[in-house]
């Protein structure tokens, strides 16, 4: 994970990481002990950063029965300045801009799974639907991996196929990362 954005602003390497990991997908949330377990780290530490970020109001909290959840406070000021950033270090930024630029006619792009739940795990599972140019797509991917340092393993779909393995998708997390006008999900 490239935080170089980041360590210049933020000292906490733990304050990095729980902001890539909830603000990458806003709609997500984690609570305590999840995160320390996916970070290898006490919930102590966990707990302290998170307790920092909420007091910023850079997090909200909601309790559930004993487990309280945390969340991007997408109301915050910063927040879409730090989203932005997120993006950025996670390499987000160039796989979007090199997708819409090079592939075709381009109708959605979304992650699934690790990356759509903010989870950094070095494996970016991206859909593209439309009609999409696979040489450029290949090409692409091999550079965009060397570029962020992450594996790339892309599903390209036309509009029909999409529309037909809906199913697929519909319990796995998924973040859009571009819509066109015309699609209606």
């Amino acid at each position: 994970m490239d935080n170089t954005v980041f360590s210049g602003l933020i000292t906490s390497r733990m304050r990095i990481r729980i902001l890539m990991r909830l603000f990458l997908n806003p709609d997500q949330q984690a609570y305590l002990r999840e995160l320390a377990d996916e970070f290898g780290a006490s919930p102590s530490q966990v707990n302290e950063e998170l307790k920092q970020l909420r007091q910023s109001g850079l997090l909200e909290a909601e309790k559930d029965g004993r487990q309280i959840y945390y969340r991007a406070n997408k109301k915050h000021s910063l927040f879409p300045e730090l989203q932005s950033m997120v993006k950025k270090a996670m390499g987000m930024d160039q796989i979007l801009e090199s997708i819409i630029k090079r592939l075709g006619h381009l109708q959605l792009a979304f992650l699934v799974d690790d990356y759509a739940t903010g989870r950094d795990s070095g494996l970016v599972d991206l859909v593209l639907v439309g009609q999409i140019d696979k040489k450029n797509l290949d090409d692409l991917v091999h550079k965009t991996e060397k570029y962020i340092n992450r594996k790339i393993r892309t599903l390209a779909l036309t509009p029909k196929e999409y529309k037909n393995s809906g199913v697929i998708f519909r319990d796995r997390p998924r973040l859009v990362l571009w819509k066109s006008a015309s699609v209606n999900e």
